[in-house]
C-alpha cells in the first residue's frame, strides 16, 4: 500500500534553503527558472517539528559524528571512569559504524537511534570485566565479535521513525543500510521566479552625533513562491523497518502526515517570518502501481489570480481545529477498512456528517453517513481545501468546476475537481453529463 500526498503552499518573501552562496535554491523547469526547497531541507523540517516527535510517542534518532560522547553520557558512573573506557567505545565504534578522526568524531554522519546506542553501550557493559581481563589483543578479536553481534540485530531493522522513514546510508558498513519507505521530491515553484536583492544597513548606536553612515550593510537575496510539493510512503517498507511494530509505523504515518503539514524550513525565518500554511492538501491511497507525481501539470508557468475578498474567511476555518485519522482494523497488514487517510477541518454540519468533525464510520467500507457505498477501485483520494464546507471521501469522477477551492480527486478517468457544497443538480460528471454516485446523479445525496 502506498500514501501519496500532494500540496499547494504559497510563501511570502523568503530564503528558506540556501545554496553555497547564501541565495535562495533554484532549478530550471518548462523552460523557465523556478524557486526550489531541496528534499533534505523539507525532511529534515519534518523530523524536527514538534508534532512528530508528540505523534510517534517514540524516540527519534540522531544524526552525528559525535558518537562515541554520546555514548560516554550513556555510561554508568559507578561502573568504570570515562576516561577508560573511551578507547573500548572508540574501538567498537570504529569497527561497526565508521572510523574515526583523531579528534574522536567519526569520518562520516552516522544516522542512529537511542536504542541502537544504548545497546552498544550495554554490550560494552556486558562484558566489562571480561575486556579488563584480558590483553589488547584478544581485547580487540572480543569486541570484533561484538561488533559483528551488534551488525546482526541492527540489519534491516530500527527503533526510530524518521530513520525507517527517511533510510539510512552508511557507506563504511553497507550492510547497515536501510532502504527508505517515504520519498520525498523538491518543491518547486508552480511558476517563474526572479531572485530579488534585500540591501540592508545596521547603525551604530554608540557613533557620535555628527558621524555619519552606517555600522554594517549587505545584501540577502530573496524570493517569494507558490510551490508543489510531492511525498510518497510505502507503508510495507515502513513496516519492515520497524520490524513488525504495526502500531508504530500507524503513529509514524500519522506523524509524518501532520508534520508534512505543519513544517516549515527554518532558514532566514528570523528575517522574514515566511509561516505560510498549505493553501491545499490531497492524500491519494494506493494498492499498487506507479506512483503520480504531479508537477508536470506546472510545466507550463501559472500565472497568479486575484482571491477575492473572501481569502481570510477560507483560510482560518479549517485551521482552527484540523486532524487526520482512519478507521484501524485489528489486522497487522491494512486492510480495505483501514485504508481511509482524511484530513477533516472543523466544519458545520453536511448531509454527510451530523458531527461537527467528520470521520469515517468503522466497518461501513469506505461510506459516509447518508453516501452509497463507493464502486470497487484501485485507489481513493480524499482531500479538505479551503472551503470550510468540504465534502470528503467522494471517488466518482466530476467535472473541473470554474471556481476554487474544490476537491480533487483521482479515478481511472484522470484528476477531477468538484465544488464543495454544490446541490445535485449544479455537480457534473462533464459538459451536460450529470455525475454519478455521491455527488448527486444516480444513487446521489442531496445537499452537498
Amino acid at each position: 500500500m502506498f500514501i501519496e500526498l500532494h500540496m499547494i503552499q504559497n510563501f511570502v518573501p523568503s530564503n528558506l534553503n540556501r545554496d553555497d552562496t547564501g541565495s535562495p535554491k533554484d532549478c530550471e523547469f518548462g523552460g523557465v527558472r523556478r524557486a526550489r526547497i531541496s528534499s533534505q531541507c523539507l525532511k529534515r523540517a519534518i523530523r524536527e517539528a514538534p508534532v512528530f516527535e508528540r505523534t510517534v510517542a517514540t524516540p527519534k534518532g540522531v544524526r552525528t559524528k559525535r558518537l562515541v560522547e554520546r555514548m560516554l553520557e550513556l555510561w554508568p558512573a559507578d561502573k568504570a571512569q570515562p576516561a577508560e573506557a573511551e578507547p573500548v567505545l572508540a574501538e567498537l565504534v570504529s569497527e561497526l559504524l565508521s572510523k574515526l578522526e583523531k579528534s574522536g568524531k567519526t569520518q562520516v554522519l552516522v544516522f542512529i537511534s537511542p536504542e541502537e546506542l544504548q545497546q552498544m553501550v550495554d554490550g560494552v557493559l556486558a562484558q566489562w570485566e571480561a575486556l579488563m581481563a584480558v590483553t589488547d589483543k584478544e581485547r580487540s578479536r572480543a569486541i570484533k565479535e561484538m561488533a559483528k553481534e551488534l551488525e546482526r540485530a541492527f540489519r534491516g531493522r530500527t527503533s526510530a521513525p524518521d530513520i525507517a522513514l527517511f533510510g539510512r546510508m552508511l557507506a563504511s558498513n553497507p550492510s547497515l543500510n536501510l532502504d527508505a519507505a517515504c520519498q520525498v521530491a523538491h518543491a518547486i515553484s508552480t511558476h517563474r521566479v526572479s531572485m530579488e536583492m534585500d540591501f540592508y544597513t545596521a547603525v551604530d548606536e554608540l557613533n557620535p552625533d555628527d558621524t555619519a553612515g552606517a555600522g554594517m550593510m549587505g545584501f540577502i537575496g530573496y524570493d517569494s513562491a507558490c510551490f508543489y510539493r510531492y511525498a510518497r510512503l510505502d507503508w510495507e517498507q515502513l513496516l519492515k523497518n520497524l520490524d513488525g511494530d504495526v502500531a508504530l509505523a500507524r503513529r509514524t504515518v500519522e506523524g509524518f502526515l501532520r508534520a508534512a503539514v505543519a513544517a516549515v524550513p527554518t532558514g532566514k525565518q528570523n528575517s522574514f517570518a515566511a509561516h505560510n500554511p498549505p493553501s491545499f492538501l490531497l492524500a491519494v491511497v494506493r494498492e499498487d502501481g506507479m506512483g503520480w507525481n504531479l508537477a508536470n501539470a506546472f510545466e507550463r508557468p501559472v500565472y497568479p489570480r486575484a482571491w477575492g475578498p473572501a481569502t481570510w474567511p477560507r483560510r482560518w476555518r479549517p485551521w482552527g481545529s484540523t486532524g487526520i485519522g482512519w478507521s484501524p482494523s485489528t489486522a497487522a497488514t491494512p486492510s480495505a477498512r483501514w485504508r481511509r487517510w482524511i484530513w477533516t477541518p472543523t466544519c458545520p454540519s453536511t448531509a454527510w456528517a451530523s458531527t461537527a468533525r467528520p470521520t469515517w464510520r468503522p466497518g461501513s467500507g469506505g461510506s459516509w453517513p447518508g453516501c452509497p457505498p463507493p464502486r470497487r477501485h484501485h485507489e481513493r483520494a480524499v482531500a479538505a481545501p479551503l472551503r470550510p464546507h468540504a465534502v470528503l471521501g467522494c471517488p466518482e469522477p466530476l467535472h473541473r468546476a470554474r471556481h476554487r477551492p474544490g476537491t480533487l480527486q483521482e479515478w481511472s478517468g484522470g484528476p477531477a475537481l468538484r465544488r464543495a457544497g454544490a446541490p445535485p443538480h449544479r455537480a457534473r460528471g462533464g459538459p451536460g453529463r450529470p455525475a454519478h454516485g455521491c455527488a448527486g446523479g444516480p444513487g446521489g445525496t442531496a445537499g452537498r
